[in-house]
This record gives C-alpha cells, sequence and structure tokens, in this order.
C-alpha cells in the first residue's frame, strides 16, 4: 500500500530523550482502503533479509518449493478442462476432493518468495500457473477452474439448485471446496498484486463470477446450510477483488459468504468458539478485518477485534498456537488440553495475519508482541533446520516429539508452511509519513527509497538480548524511530544513540520513540535483558512453562524414539518452594540460553533449551510444580500406582497389543471396519461401525478378568461399544467423556462358566450402531 495523505503530528521534546506523541500519526494509502492507519508495511522486496535463522528459514523453504513440479499441481485443474494432463497428479491431499488447494498456496509463496528472494524460478513459475489456468479457464469457457473430481459439476446440478448437503468439512460429497476455491483466487491475488501479472485478476474476476451464479440465487437459510462447510477466507479473498476492480458486487459476494451462527454471534460479544474448528473460523475474522478497512464497516472491525483477544487471551497456548486436536475448547480451560496433537500450525499462520491486520490499525505494541511470541515459539520451531520441513500439529504434548510431515502429503498445513516462511520480512518494519517502526528484531536492511533512507539491523536476537540500528542516508532525516519495547522486558531496556543513551520514558508493552534528525551513519544499540520467568495454565497455576525473554524452554528428555517415554515419571515433576525459575536454573557453558534445573527435578533434573531449537528430542515445555508439602503427597499417590501397575503385571496371565502386526497374528486377530492407530506413539485399534476379535489365554483354575486400556481424554465422536466373550456379551462401555489426560485402566470381571476348562477365550469389541470401537490400547487377562 503506498502513501496518499498524510496527516502529521510530531512529538516535541530533547534530542536524545524518548517522547511519546501527544496525537498520534496517521496515514492513508493510495489505494481502495477507505480507513486510515496508524502505520503500514513495506513491500516485501523492500527489506533484505540478512544472514541468520530467518534467511535460513527461507533458503530451505525456496529448496521445497522448487522441488514441486507446477504440471503436476496443475493436473487436476486440465482433467477436469477435459485437456491432457501434462503430469501425474501428486499423492496425499491432493489426490481427495481437496485438489487444487496447494497450487494456491503454492501461487501465493512463488509470489512472495520472488519478492522476498529475486530468485527468478519464482516469477516465471508464477507466469506460467497463470497462463496455464487461463488455458483451463478458456477450456471450460465459463470462468470455472478447478481440480476436485466432478466438482463442476456438482456446484452447477446440486448446490445451484439449493440441493444441500452440508457438514463441517464436506459439502455434497466433497471435501470444502469453498476452502480450495479461496486458496486458488488467493493465489491469483498475490500474483497479480506481487508480481503485476495482469491476466490473474482477470482469471481471478471470471472465476468470482462463475461462483456468484451458483450462490446468488440461494435463499439465506440454503446459503447458511451451505456455510456450515469450511469455506476458508472466502469472504476475504471477495473483499480483496472488490478492492481491486471496484465492483461492489464481489463485496456483496463477501458478504454473502457470512455465516450467521458463528460470526453473529461473535458481533454480539458472545465466545461461541468452543467446541469450534480454529482453522475454520480465524479466516472468517480475518475477511472481517479486510472488509472494515475496504469499507469503514465498524461492526467488522469491532467483531474482528473480539475474536482476536478471545483466541489469544482465552483458547492460546503459552506457545501463540491455538487448539486441541484442531478445535478450540473451553475459555480458560486449557489444563487438560496437552497432547500430541495441539497447536495446528494453520491456525497460527491465520491468527498472524489476523495480528498484522490489528497491529496497522492502531500500532499497538500488544498485537506486535504476540506476533513475536507466536513466529518464534511456533511458526520457528515447527519447521526442522536442516530438511526444511514443517509440523502439521505441533505437539505441546508432556514428553511429546515434533512429527514433520513428507512435504509431498500436501496438508492445508504444508500449504502454509510454504507461505510462512516466505514472508518474515514483510513484518519487520512498519511506517507512516514521520515514523518508522521496528516491531521484530530480525537482522534485515529496509530500503526505503522514497526517503532515501537504508537502514540496517544487525542481530542475532533472541541469541542476542538485543539489536543495532545503522542509518545509511543520503541527507539528514527527520524522523521519529520507534523501537518495540517487549512487554516481556522486566529489567527494562536500555537505547543508546551513537553511544548516548537516552532516557526511556516508557514501559515495557510500548514503543520507544527516538525524535530526531538522523544523519548518515547514525547507530541506535538497544539492549533488551533477558530474565527467566513462568507463565502459567490460565485454569491450573501450577502447571507452568518457563520462558527466557521472548523464547519458551523445552525440556530435552531424550531421543525421539525413547523406549522409556512411557514409563511414570518419564516427564519429571518440579518440586520447590519458590516460583522464581532464577533461583532453581543455571546457565550452561557454551550453551546461549540454555540451562540445567538444579535439585528441581524428580525423578531428574533436565535440560532446558529454547523451543524452537529442539528438533528430533523428546521434550515438555509445560511442568507440574509442586511445593515440598504437596509432593509429599502427591508422591503417595504416584508410588501407590507404580506398586499397582507392579501387581497388574504379575497377575498377567496373557497379554494383546492391538495394531502391531506380529502380537495381531500371534493371538488370532480378525475384524471388520477397523484399523490401527498411533496416539502418543503407541499404537491402538479402532473400528467404526465395525468390530475386532482375537484369542486371549486365560487359567481355568482361578477367576479371571480382563483389564482394557484406554485413553481418558475424550473424544467428540461416541465410542460405545459392546465386550463379548466367547459370544457372550459382558460389557457395554462408553470412553466418549473426558475423565482425564491420562490413560486408563478398567476391570471387566469374567464371569467362570466362560473359562471353566478353558485355556483361551475369543474377546470382540464391537460398535453400538455406527458408532466407535476404541482406541483400544491393551487387553490383558489376569488372574483376579
Amino acid at each position: 500500500m503506498k502513501n496518499k495523505i498524510l496527516i502529521v503530528m510530531l512529538c516535541v521534546g530533547p534530542v536524545l530523550f524518548s517522547c511519546k506523541n501527544a496525537e498520534e500519526t496517521r496515514i492513508e494509502t493510495s489505494g481502495p482502503e477507505v480507513v486510515d492507519f496508524r502505520l503500514l508495511p513495506f513491500e516485501l522486496k523492500d527489506v533484505t533479509l540478512l544472514e541468520g535463522r530467518f534467511k535460513k528459514g527461507v533458503e530451505l523453504n525456496e529448496k521445497i518449493l522448487l522441488n514441486y513440479e507446477p504440471d503436476r499441481l496443475l493436473a487436476g485443474f486440465r482433467r477436469e478442462a477435459g485437456l491432457p494432463q501434462k503430469a501425474e497428479i501428486y499423492g496425499g491431499w491432493e489426490s481427495a476432493t481437496l485438489a487444487g488447494h496447494s497450487l494456491g498456496h503454492y501461487l501465493s509463496a512463488c509470489s512472495m518468495m520472488y519478492q522476498t528472494t529475486g530468485n527468478e524460478e519464482f516469477l516465471k513459475r508464477a507466469r506460467y500457473i497463470v497462463d496455464e489456468l487461463e488455458i483451463v479457464q478458456n477450456a471450460h469457457g465459463d470462468g470455472y477452474i478447478g481440480a476436485m473430481e466432478g466438482g463442476k459439476k456438482v456446484f452447477e446440478e446440486e448446490v445451484a439448485q439449493g440441493i444441500i448437503r452440508s457438514a463441517g468439512f464436506d459439502l455434497n460429497g466433497i471435501w470444502a471446496p469453498f476452502y480450495t476455491h479461496h486458496k486458488v483466487l488467493a493465489g491469483l491475488r498475490d500474483a497479480y498484486q506481487l508480481l503485476g501479472i495482469e491476466k490473474a485478476l482477470d482469471i481471478a474476476v471470471k472465476f468470482s463470477d462463475w461462483i456468484y451464479e451458483i450462490i446468488d440465487d440461494l435463499d439465506y437459510d440454503t446459503r447458511q446450510d451451505m456455510l456450515r462447510c469450511e469455506y476458508g477466507g472466502m469472504n476475504e479473498v471477495m473483499a480483496d477483488i472488490y478492492g481491486l476492480t471496484g465492483n461492489e458486487k464481489y463485496l456483496e459476494m463477501s458478504r454473502l459468504f457470512h455465516d450467521n451462527f458463528v460470526i453473529d454471534s461473535l458481533a454480539a460479544g458472545i465466545d461461541v468458539l468452543p467446541g469450534k474448528h480454529g482453522n475454520t473460523n480465524i479466516p472468517k475474522a480475518i475477511g472481517l478485518a479486510r472488509r472494515y478497512e475496504l469499507t469503514g464497516d465498524q461492526t467488522d472491525r469491532k467483531t474482528a477485534e473480539f475474536f482476536w483477544d478471545r483466541v489469544v487471551h482465552y483458547h492460546s497456548y503459552v506457545t501463540g498456537g491455538n487448539g486441541f486436536r484442531e478445535y478450540f475448547g473451553p475459555a480458560g480451560k486449557l489444563r487438560d488440553r496437552l497432547g500430541p496433537n495441539t497447536t495446528e500450525s494453520c491456525n497460527v499462520y491465520n491468527m498472524l495475519k489476523l495480528t498484522d491486520h490489528l497491529f496497522t490499525w492502531e500500532g499497538e505494541a500488544e498485537k506486535a508482541d504476540f506476533y513475536e511470541r507466536a513466529l518464534f515459539n511456533h511458526i520457528m520451531a515447527h519447521q526442522h533446520p536442516e530438511t526444511g520441513e514443517v509440523v502439521y500439529n505441533l505437539s505441546l504434548d508432556m514428553g511429546g516429539r515434533k512429527a514433520y510431515q513428507n512435504p509431498f502429503h500436501f496438508t492445508c498445513c504444508i500449504g502454509t508452511g510454504m507461505e510462512s516462511h516466505a514472508k518474515y520480512n514483510g513484518h519487520i518494519f512498519y511506517h507512516n509519513n514521520e515514523e518508522l517502526f521496528v516491531s521484530q528484531f530480525i537482522a534485515a536492511e529496509l530500503n526505503w527509497e522514497e526517503k532515501g533512507l537504508i537502514l540496517r539491523q544487525e542481530t542475532a536476537y533472541p541469541e542476542d538480548q538485543g539489536t543495532s540500528l545503522e542509518f545509511k542516508l543520503e541527507q539528514p532525516l527527520k524522523l521519529t524511530l520507534q523501537i518495540r519495547y517487549p512487554s516481556w522486558a522486566e529489567k527494562g531496556m536500555e537505547v543508546r544513540v551513537n553511544g548516548r543513551r537516552i532516557r526511556v520514558k516508557e514501559k515495557p508493552g510500548s514503543f520507544v520513540a527516538v525524535s530526531r534528525t538522523w544523519k548518515d551513519g547514525d547507530r541506535v544499540e538497544v539492549k533488551i535483558p533477558f530474565t527467566l520467568r513462568l507463565e502459567t495454565m490460565p485454569d491450573d497455576e501450577n502447571r507452568i512453562a518457563v520462558f527466557y525473554g521472548p523464547v519458551v524452554l523445552a525440556g530435552d528428555l531424550g531421543p525421539a524414539n525413547d523406549p522409556k517415554v512411557h514409563e511414570p515419571l518419564y516427564v519429571p515433576v518440579f518440586v520447590s518452594d519458590h516460583r522464581n525459575p532464577a533461583e532453581w536454573m543455571e546457565p550452561v557453558k557454551g550453551e546461549v540460553n540454555t540451562f540445567m534445573t538444579r535439585d528441581l527435578g524428580y525423578p531428574r533434573d533436565v535440560k532446558m533449551k529454547p523451543f524452537y531449537q529442539t528438533h528430533d528430542r523428546r521434550y515438555s515445555i509445560y511442568w507440574d510444580l509442586y511445593t515440598t508439602e504437596a509432593w509429599e503427597k502427591e508422591k503417595e499417590a504416584y508410588e501407590a500406582e507404580l506398586e499397582r501397575i507392579k501387581q497388574l503385571e504379575e497377575s498377567t496371565i496373557d497379554y494383546f497389543q492391538p495394531g502391531e502386526m506380529q502380537p495381531e497374528r500371534d493371538h488370532q486377530f480378525d475384524g471388520e471396519h477397523t484399523r490401527p492407530e498411533r496416539f502418543r506413539d503407541r499404537p491402538a485399534r479402532t473400528a467404526t461401525g465395525g468390530w475386532f476379535a482375537f484369542d486371549l489365554e486365560v487359567d481355568p483354575e482361578v477367576p479371571n478378568a480382563l483389564v482394557v486400556e484406554y485413553w481418558g481424554g475424550g473424544y467428540r465422536r461416541n465410542r460405545i461399544f459392546d465386550i463379548l466373550v466367547n459370544d457372550v456379551k459382558l460389557a457395554k462401555e462408553d470412553i466418549t467423556s473426558p475423565v482425564g489426560n491420562i490413560y486408563i485402566h478398567k476391570q471387566y470381571d469374567i464371569p467362570e462358566e466362560l473359562t471353566a476348562g478353558k485355556t483361551k477365550i475369543r474377546v470382540k469389541f464391537e460398535a453400538e450402531d455406527n458408532n466407535i470401537v476404541g482406541p483400544v490400547f491393551g487387553v490383558r487377562s489376569i488372574k483376579k
């Protein structure tokens, strides 16, 4: 966005004092936005990343992106247009009815990467993809472009006629088709805006016109039913096309993609997020934010702000991520929502997009602080530092590990990962005509051509506890430099200009303003001392995470495949009568930002280092902290549990491990509509509307019982099933409701007549109606 009208109000004060503007400077754009802004970002091409962690992250992403073949991403589009495929369709989600979403992400990523790196190959690929989509669109003849098999027919013959079969991720048998349409349209938008490919906008407009014909005649209730299926950011991209064309039809379309059951409740200040899918709903708020910028609609703005506040303050973990098994839970209730499937990366990608919109409106340091939190503790943490592979759900499980994805599986998080690691440079510096904001401390060089200024930021932050800024100027420049003063900076912030310290009057959680006439060679040094501090679960002050400055620390527990992971207290508890971590952690010599707990962990102390540096290891970032007195009481329960497990092992006659090939063969396993699963790296078996059965040894001379191991964390879909022994119903079980974030054992006594004279029984788990059996993690026969 370029400057158009500038309303300038400068602070007055001594040159070497920080100052606050009595009245804030605002800026307008030269584009279609009708509101003014506190600040605006620079274009990606204006900011060059320097050597460091973020440049390396871009380079890793670059290798992966250039390894993809555009013709394989385009194959489904050509097939659906009746054109010969030039290459085989990729597998993963691209072989399902979500086909096409990856092409949209890829086109966006290529557009960003060209601006970020200047690599001409990205421009070449983007132009090729747009040319191919034009051929596809012309072949259809009506504006349509799509790769989902049979998708066009479903839309024209069913959806357009008001025949709607809608579920959370399924519309008339197609997996979230509007979600995919959004990604393709967003890719075309980015190719037009970032690369200047004119025909990309023409293709997007024609495709939007086709969509309009599908949904325009639907009545309100039918359309609301349709919108129960995830529709991505359709309200955002339609607003963008309105902004680019000025055609009110696309603004109308943006408003048609508005579901009353979520958005209207949020607009009324009601948090209806519990139980809602995270990545279905965050893009809706982004769309509201963008529409506010183009229309000035205050309801859209307030709803987007309310959404951000609720997610950040009531639904987010310490990493800035949100969601458990992709869903929001009860507000402020996170203690028991830990596991391998926490914090979907798409959610964080989208929350950062929303944050960036809100940050430009008022320039609030709170928004920049959250951006830093999520950027360092999730986005950087989910990319492998050697392969560039990314994580779908970034596990916050106590004793978890990071599960990196094959880049060719093409999940949603592979797609957003393409973009997340292509645009770091767009979120470092911001401006209005009289102020330059340093929002993130990342090594980069800004070329503000309009001002004749090159600002070079040199830092290895957060390995460095601060940053330096050097001015290169064609002529002296009167400017207010605004430097973020992080809210976590408990020991203050030191700012020096050309070696001379300035008085910082601002408080943490603000920007420090340094107003002066800058000259070529001026240098600003910023020091922000890090401190150790605790952050707690909102619903349990004794389940804690440890931060050092901006980074959350992970305790290194062992290798990723550690066989000890399921032992009791594999994740130590912390025992201390003091809550200041500086009293029980000491730095590890020669390892930056790394500490060792000291006489704290039971049964062992742990090394703690930044989560973003923790890879291919077992770890925990959350810990249970006990006082000495509280642990003595808890220790009794722990020792009693060890004794219970010991007795269970001693009384075991036979043990069956579901989900593993050899044990299932050994126990004559059979079943229908069943499949093996893994949860927390443990094998298990489920059956959906089906059954599974196996043999188990028993002792005919004594009373016997079955002991079955389940997960106690609860499930969204009913887990109701029968347990039979020799075709006699032993019990009806329901494990749907949560009883605790732990594995549980349930015992079922076996009538003696079923084991009399027998050394084996046939055990069967059978779903009730179309419910789900299990997962079952283990079954044993025991002597009662």
